[in-house]
């Protein structure tokens, strides 16, 4: 009996010493999501701390800080060799443009560049079929960087046509997320090394990583850039559309990019080759003289953990206080935070119609439950909420008013704002808006407006579990 009254004792004392240094490191956060970590910590002191030591910190040590500002000075380097291009053109943009433009470079530190042409494409293989024409044309370099390449049909025939730019002599570099790819590298990575692939996981995770502070940090982008001419960005991964579910298909938008602005897409798989393998690739070769190709001013917006704001997130906030009349969202993951909610409603306020595009279905439970919980909220403001039926739609997009389109591979949630590696492309005109503004169209006809009378219906335990899993929504 003693001995038990003295284990409780101890155990009641551990906890609430780890509840009050907690409380001390936790509210320090600069970033993150704290009172969802102190709810953890206050119920479970324990595991909740062994879960904030593996997951709860977001900042990046000291060497990789150092590399990004060694990669940020060699990248200056063609910066200044390519400044008096007669390709290169900074075009002049109304005032109210101007400011997306001004806060992006702040924000991603790379510069509007006019002078291109974007092929949008939303069809699985249409995207496949032009990428693996582009790389069978590719002469000296082909980059790929993905968050899933997939051991599936479409992951073996990009990995067929890498297998025969290798046999031509062209070098092929390819880097994916260790965890988003982790069945293709336990089985066609190995042969695809090789047939002479160069192949690189990002950010594996381990316990005794030191390169980061904690393990779930993950590279989502999705790139590929062939000599330093052609390239793609957008959300579709290398996988098949239906992602391996038997019942649901995926539906994607990916950006095939042409001119000046391929040399950004160049620039940000660069930084993360570097990162993973301590080479970095400044050279012509990589980055050769553009070629002017099409009217289109494009912008590219990297984020991340190692930059020292939420890029995206006040990219997307800035877009929404910028609005006269009409946003179009859409997105498979829907998390936002308290700033984002705060946009949208002083958006609605204002006037501007706000229209927001989810999947009725959603792959991940726990992320779609956390989703929902923001229904009643997003309703409440005035916000005119779609539920997309026909498949998962997994397009990351939003258009504003007719004059700013952005496209990437970010979704509208906090892990995309806070902890992913992500990267958007920004397009500037009326042209370009209205094209993707059709394809959002296409979306909205084949969605369901979802009413408050509607969502009120729901069952009282639904709402429960909805809004247990909002509490735990930073950390999802």
């Amino acid at each position: 009996m003693h001995d038990w009254l003295s284990w409780s004792l101890i155990n009641y004392l551990v906890e609430w010493v780890i509840r009050i240094v907690m409380l001390v490191i936790v509210t320090n956060r600069r970033r993150g999501s704290p009172m969802a970590w102190l709810l953890v910590i206050f119920f479970l002191p324990v595991p909740g701390l062994i879960l904030y030591l593996l997951i709860g910190e977001n900042r990046l040590p000291r060497r990789r800080a150092g590399r990004h500002a060694r990669l940020l000075d060699e990248l200056s380097a063609i910066g200044r060799r390519l400044e008096g291009h007669p390709a290169v053109v900074h075009p002049e943009l109304p005032a109210e443009q101007m400011s997306f433009v001004t806060l992006a470079e702040r924000l991603g530190y790379m510069p509007i560049l006019g002078g291109n042409e974007a092929l949008f494409m939303t069809e699985t293989e249409e995207v496949i079929d032009r990428l693996v024409a582009d790389i069978d044309a590719a002469r000296k370099h082909v980059h790929l960087l993905y968050y899933i390449f997939a051991d599936d049909e479409t992951g073996r025939k990009i990995a067929d046509a890498l297998g025969r730019a290798v046999a031509r002599g062209v070098k092929c570099r390819v880097l994916v997320d260790a965890v988003g790819s982790r069945p293709m590298l336990k089985r066609l990575a190995r042969p695809m090394v090789e047939q002479g692939i160069d192949l690189r996981p990002a950010l594996p995770v381990n316990l005794f990583r030191r390169r980061f502070s904690r393990l779930d940090l993950r590279n989502h982008r999705k790139l590929t850039v062939i000599d330093g001419l052609v390239g793609y960005t957008g959300s579709q991964n290398i996988v098949n559309a239906d992602y391996g579910h038997k019942d649901l298909a995926w539906h994607d938008m990916s950006v095939r990019l042409t001119g000046p602005a391929v040399l950004e897409l160049q620039a940000v798989f660069v930084g993360d080759w570097y990162f993973e393998t301590d080479e970095i690739l400044v050279s012509e070769e990589m980055f050769p003289d553009p070629p002017r190709s099409g009217p289109i001013a494009v912008q590219t917006l990297p984020s991340g953990p190692d930059y020292p704001t939420e890029n995206y997130q006040r990219m997307v906030v800035a877009a929404l206080f910028a609005a006269r009349r009409h946003v179009i969202i859409t997105s498979p993951y829907f998390v936002p935070d308290e700033a984002f909610l705060q946009a949208l409603e002083v958006a609605v306020l204002r006037g501007v119609n706000v229209e927001i595009i989810l999947p009725r279905r959603c792959d991940q439970v726990l992320v779609g439950a956390a989703s929902r919980a923001y229904y009643d909220d997003l309703l409440r403001l005035g916000v005119k909420l779609h539920l997309y039926d026909d498949g998962l739609l997994h397009a990351k997009t939003m258009s504003v008013d007719d004059s700013v389109a952005l496209v990437g591979s970010s979704n509208f949630d906090i892990r995309s704002f806070e902890l992913n590696f992500e990267i958007s492309l920004l397009f500037y005109g009326s042209d370009v808006t209205q094209y993707l503004r059709d394809r959002q169209n296409g979306y909205l006809a084949r969605s369901r407006q979802l009413t408050q009378e509607e969502w009120d219906q729901r069952a009282g335990l639904t709402r429960v579990m909805e809004n247990i899993t909002k509490l735990l929504s930073p950390l999802l």
